[in-house]
């Protein structure tokens, strides 16, 4: 792998980058990752920033509320009930989708460990008490379960948690009737969903804007491609008519063409069709958005299941890549996903798989990282062409295009396929 081609691939693995574009992603907001990610990753730094600052806030009231009580079960209390938002916040500027959702996961799990821990921490409170400190802070562990999974299990957390907090603030308040505790379970959940509705609704509409990029990137390559074969056979047609039809009338009417007049003619129509076979006619060329509407239905055409992520860093002009180069381009990339499906099973666990498209000025680098088995390059039998042609060899042969290929056993594999209109 030549260092020239590799410098720009291996720049995004330096872990302050990571951070750095993540801050980037929550403040600007090109369109450097999905939108549903984006309002993920903003989202789960807005709600673990809450968790730090509604903890300061409640510090007073729990220091006198946890008058004797054991400090050091106050203080495992505190921190099931607290201590993952900072994580939370921290996690969600730097790292990906899923070690956002389990972050937050874990912190709402985490908040009702600390609900079912009230009862043996706290004595009875004074009768002038209303409520226990952690029942006015129920939202916060609302609102990590919102972030982390689908509809249906937040609801069932958001039920399961308004019972189980109202029932430890009733278990040490003097007196609690049961309609009381019933108003309780209304009114903490009532504010609760308010909150996670807000959440629930974002992410649902930053996936319908996903699905709808995804859809417009499929029409426009579906149209780039449409326009392009059409162009051809319009071509091809004319061809046929202007200069095979008009060169075999010529041969038909015997002395009327001079013989090296009519060997000239065949000759050119001979060129013009190698052209034709060759790709000589120039077919139409994409734009950034429809060559990675192009790629991106050509991976989730081998397996829906394959992570596809698309970025534009700097102010770079837009792409400009014929049709013929994209096909290309995409050929090599279902390829190298079908041998990661072949090849990259690790027993025990799922493999993820990655596609990363950059577009830069004038030229196009698309990732493959799985993180499965992983081989020996060298091992290789010659006989295994689907690396070497398929893969490699289809994309020297492209011109301005490359592949390398990394991998190591047990550590997964990096196919990088590059493309340059400069050649």
């Amino acid at each position: 792998m030549t260092a020239g081609a590799v410098a720009p691939v291996e720049s995004v693995r330096v872990p302050a980058g990571r951070w750095v574009r993540g801050l980037l992603s929550i403040a600007a907001g090109p369109a450097a990752e999905p939108a549903a990610d984006r309002i993920l990753r903003r989202l789960g730094l807005s709600v673990g920033i809450a968790g730090v600052i509604v903890g300061l806030v409640e510090l007073p009231e729990i220091a006198d509320q946890s008058r004797g009580a054991d400090p050091g079960r106050v203080l495992l209390t505190v921190v099931l009930a607290f201590g993952l938002f900072p994580v939370l916040a921290v996690i969600s500027v730097g790292m990906n989708r899923r070690a956002i959702q389990r972050t937050a996961a874990a912190a709402a799990v985490s908040f009702l460990l600390a609900a079912l821990m009230v009862p043996s921490t706290y004595p009875v409170l004074a009768s002038g008490s209303e409520q226990i400190w952690l029942y006015r802070v129920l939202v916060l562990g609302v609102l990590a379960a919102a972030l982390s999974w689908r509809l249906a299990f937040a609801v069932g957390y958001l039920v399961l948690s308004c019972v189980l907090v109202s029932a430890a603030n009733a278990a040490v308040l003097p007196e609690v009737t049961a309609a009381a505790f019933v108003s309780a379970v209304a009114r903490s959940g009532g504010l609760a969903a308010l909150f996670a509705w807000c959440v629930i609704y974002a992410r649902a509409a930053a996936a319908r804007v996903d699905r709808e990029s995804a859809l417009e990137g499929r029409r426009a390559a579906a149209v780039a491609g449409a326009a392009a074969r059409e162009r051809e056979r319009a071509r091809f047609a004319a061809l046929i008519h202007d200069a095979v039809l008009s060169t075999l009338l010529d041969a038909s009417r015997g002395g009327c063409t001079e013989p090296s007049v009519l060997h000239k003619q065949a000759q050119r129509t001979i060129a013009q069709l190698d052209a034709v076979r060759g790709g000589g006619i120039a077919p139409d060329r994409l734009d950034a958005q429809s060559a990675i509407g192009f790629l991106r239905s050509a991976v989730h055409e081998v397996n829906p299941e394959i992570e596809f992520g698309a970025q534009r860093p700097g102010a770079g002009g837009d792409l400009d890549m014929p049709l013929e180069a994209a096909v290309t381009l995409a050929a090599a990339l279902t390829e190298a996903a079908r041998n990661s499906l072949r090849h990259a099973a690790v027993p025990g666990r799922a493999v993820r798989r990655t596609v990363t498209v950059t577009i830069g000025a004038g030229g196009i680098r698309v990732v493959l990282r799985d993180d499965g088995a992983g081989f020996d390059l060298r091992a290789v039998p010659p006989d295994r062409l689907g690396v070497a042609v398929s893969i490699l060899g289809r994309m020297s042969r492209l011109p301005g295009g490359a592949g390398f290929v990394e991998s190591h056993r047990g550590e997964g594999t990096t196919v990088t396929l590059v493309w340059g209109d400069d050649g």
